[in-house]
């Protein structure tokens, strides 16, 4: 795969400043996570609906980017817009959300602040991200090795 150095530098910059945030907003911490998603301690008072903020604010942004390719005639920092035909919600797309589903509120990690939690709390975390890593590879062999590897292929070319 071959990248400009302004692709690399983008993508170093945002992932930064997404760490950044992760940070800021305690998305690193699993307990925060957890007590979004107790729904049962809402009469109590003990439910934090601080992540739907978080979560709120990130796809906010995420639509105007997705948008901004309307506008503009390349990207900033790639070859080109990366654009697919898959419109539909199909089976493996679920079954993705699934599995990500449970693991984020049975575990407390969304992958990104594993990540970041890595330098934060090692020992807590290596166990998740590590079966994130496999559990990725799996799906990537299963994909490859299936029909499904045509579906995941975008119609524009890498940047």
């Amino acid at each position: 795969m071959n990248r400009s150095l302004v692709s690399l530098l983008t993508a170093l910059v945002s992932g930064t400043i997404f760490g950044v945030g992760l940070a800021v907003a305690r998305m690193t911490d699993p307990q925060k996570i957890k007590d979004f998603l107790d729904f049962a301690a809402i009469p109590s008072g003990g439910w934090d609906p601080s992540l739907a903020f978080v979560m709120g604010g990130g796809v906010l942004i995420g639509l105007i980017g997705l948008r901004l390719d309307r506008l503009m005639r390349a990207p900033l920092a790639g070859a080109a817009f990366i654009q697919t035909s898959r419109v539909a919600i199909d089976r493996p797309l679920v079954a993705g959300a699934t599995i990500f589903g449970v693991g984020w509120g049975l575990s407390g990690f969304c992958p990104g602040p594993a990540v970041a939690d890595l330098g934060l709390v090692p020992g807590d975390v290596i166990p998740f991200v590590a079966a994130m890593f496999v559990g990725s590879w799996a799906a990537g062999l299963y994909a490859d090795r299936s029909s499904l590897s045509g579906l995941y292929v975008a119609d524009a070319p890498a940047g």
